[in-house]
């Protein structure tokens, strides 16, 4: 029997990077996601394929049940087969039974996204495994891969959220967020990934007291919510970013890379890669392109 789950991607508005130490965040579930397919077969191992969005295979292996069971290392250019198998790991310490009451399986995963865009390909596959195994997605995210979780909220969300750990446990609420100014926000792409792991590490590992900057960060993101013209909302974003370049000590994009562009900038994620906000009068894509960067989606096309 074949069985087919499926999560949204993600994109974290306001809140990057505080929201692990207890701010609001406002995340928004994108329209592309990963399939994940199961089905039965033999030998007590895991026939493994992960295709890309264009149709390619990225990454191809066979996991035995017991490299699971006793969470086998492999070598150093195994990166990918190793992060797997501990992901399938911890599951089977919440739930033993996919292993001890199977044969084998043969598991497909189909990102409808490129895998390089950083939309989720980590927290689809974790959330559409609990799915699959009937486990609470952020226990296993917390066991495997860490973060504050809010993009597995937006895999399980099909609506705006905002995002909050109270007492290190998430709150959710969907939100009413849908900007009558749509027309005139872009997420760019800056032809790089940034691993959120990494980025996280080095923020808890360097931040001080943020107990002020967790307060106006949630002042903020209330503001941009809320917001009803697209200079209220750029304004905000704008403050946002400056008050996150003041504690992670690093140029905002905009300083970085686009100090001439007309309209506002705002970093998405892990800062340095991946996708940006960008808010302007005028269809901002030829001065993007221009710049080398060619991936310029319109906010109808990318948010659900």
């Amino acid at each position: 029997m074949k069985q087919t789950f499926y999560s949204n991607g993600k994109l974290l508005i306001t809140g990057e990077y505080v929201v692990l130490d207890g701010a609001k965040a406002l995340a928004l579930p994108t329209k592309f996601g990963q399939n994940l397919i199961i089905e039965e077969a033999i030998g007590e191992v895991i026939e493994w394929k992960s295709y890309d969005a264009d149709g390619s295979i990225w990454f191809e292996s066979n996991i035995t049940f017991e490299s699971i069971i006793k969470k086998h290392k492999h070598e150093e250019n195994q990166n990918i087969k190793n992060t797997l198998i501990e992901i399938l790991h911890e599951a089977y310490n919440l739930n033993p039974d996919f292993i001890t009451k199977s044969k084998g399986y043969k598991i497909t995963t189909e990102l409808t996204f490129p895998k390089f865009w950083g939309l989720g390909t980590s927290s689809t596959l974790i959330n559409n495994i609990a799915d699959w195994l009937n486990i609470n997605a952020y226990d296993l995210l917390r066991k495997s891969f860490g973060g504050s979780g809010y993009d597995l909220a937006c895999a399980q969300n099909n609506s705006p959220i905002l995002y909050q750990l109270v007492n290190d446990k998430p709150v959710v609420e969907n939100i009413p967020f849908n900007p009558t100014f749509s027309d005139k926000i872009y997420f760019v792409y800056l032809n790089k990934k940034q691993s959120s792991k990494s980025a996280i590490a080095s923020y808890l590992q360097n931040h001080g007291d943020i107990t002020k900057t967790i307060k106006k960060i949630d002042a903020i993101t209330d503001t941009v919510i809320n917001a009803t013209e697209p200079k209220e909302f750029a304004i905000a974003l704008q403050k946002h970013e400056i008050e996150m370049s003041s504690i992670l000590e690093q140029q905002t994009v905009k300083e970085a890379l686009f100090h001439d562009f007309d309209g506002v900038i705002k970093s998405l994620g892990a800062w340095g890669g991946d996708f940006v906000l960008t808010i302007s009068k005028e269809n901002p894509t030829s001065y993007f392109k221009n710049k080398g960067y060619g991936i310029v989606i319109p906010y109808e096309d990318m948010i659900l």
